[in-house]
């Protein structure tokens, strides 16, 4: 369904009169998604998750690389390119305070695609908006209210019924749950897993909520500044992770009780700036297990630990 080929996307944040400066925000990325499979994307702030899921729809310039959508390649971006993106993948936004137009009626906020790629108009426009709404759970009186007038969850309901309006085939998610109270969170996510079964949806899930993404995904992808450092079935990363970064965001974790288990010390210092990447491996500044030399002068490459498990560490190689 989703095949990224060394994809990078670099900003160029230089001011006039002064050192040329490029952010390498996604640094040569690989990643695939099955059709009908969830893929959770995790790492801290600032490793570039948003930047790839943005980068698919193109809402951000692509530096290089390919992206194909079920064999549709997206480059070069044009107006029937864009058109066809649009129709086979959708993002659902992080705040969906701001995702919505506050001005305009919930219905001409989830018929706005309707209108521009499948040319509805009048009555057959509202019952396919109200039918949208019955299925992401929101009666059709919500039609005529306005943003204002919902809770955080409606809200959120009412970018899921946008998003799948055209019927895609891939949804990104950008942490749609973490602006949202955590009683309506277990809502949604149970929702979004019902969506999924009865569209036959392919996810790509990005969030930095580890329960979250073992919860909804099959597989996980962990990244750190601009990079894969390891990638496999959430069942494998999550009871045997072998990169010491995976290590480090499972032990941070806290567990629902008073005793906690002895755990690893975490992680010190910040993350590097993706203007001055590390040479060598970009985690090593950080890392406990580092190996003098080898690490700090040879990136490792992100290659196959077993058939369901791929890491980028010297400690595999």
């Amino acid at each position: 369904m989703l095949d990224i080929n060394d994809l990078k996307v670099h900003f160029d944040t230089s001011k006039p009169l002064k050192r040329k400066t490029i952010v390498k925000a996604v640094n040569g990325i690989n990643l695939s998604l099955a059709k009908g499979d969830a893929l959770g994307l995790v790492g801290e702030s600032g490793s570039g998750k948003s930047t790839i899921g943005k980068a698919i729809l193109h809402l951000v310039p692509i530096t290089s690389g390919s992206i194909k959508i079920d064999g549709f390649e997206t480059n070069p971006l044009n107006r029937k390119t864009e058109r066809e993106l649009r129709r086979r993948a959708q993002m659902i936004f992080q705040d969906p305070h701001s995702a919505l137009n506050p001005r305009l009626p919930i219905l001409r906020s989830v018929a706005e695609p309707l209108v521009l790629h499948a040319d509805l108009r009048g009555s057959e426009l509202r019952a396919k908006v109200a039918e949208l709404l019955e299925t992401v759970g929101l009666p059709s009186q919500f039609l005529y209210r306005y943003p204002h007038e919902l809770s955080g969850g409606q809200k959120q309901r009412v970018c899921i019924a946008r998003a799948i309006a055209l019927n895609p085939e891939l949804l990104i998610l950008d942490e749609p749950t973490s602006a949202l109270d955590v009683s309506v969170q277990a809502q949604i996510l149970e929702f979004l897993k019902e969506l999924q079964t009865k569209f036959s949806l392919s996810f790509l899930f990005i969030s930095h909520d580890l329960s979250v993404i073992r919860h909804l995904c099959n597989r996980v992808a962990v990244m750190y500044l601009g990079e894969i450092v390891e990638e496999g079935l959430t069942t494998d990363i999550f009871h045997s992770p072998k990169h010491p970064y995976t290590q480090a965001l499972l032990n941070a974790v806290p567990f629902p009780q008073a005793k906690q288990p002895h755990r690893e010390a975490p992680l010190t210092g910040d993350i590097p700036s993706p203007v001055d990447l590390p040479t060598g491996c970009n985690f090593y500044t950080r890392c406990p297990k580092m190996m003098k030399g080898t690490c700090e002068t040879t990136s490792p490459i992100l290659s196959e630990l077993s058939e369901s498990q791929k890491v980028a560490c010297h400690l595999h190689s």
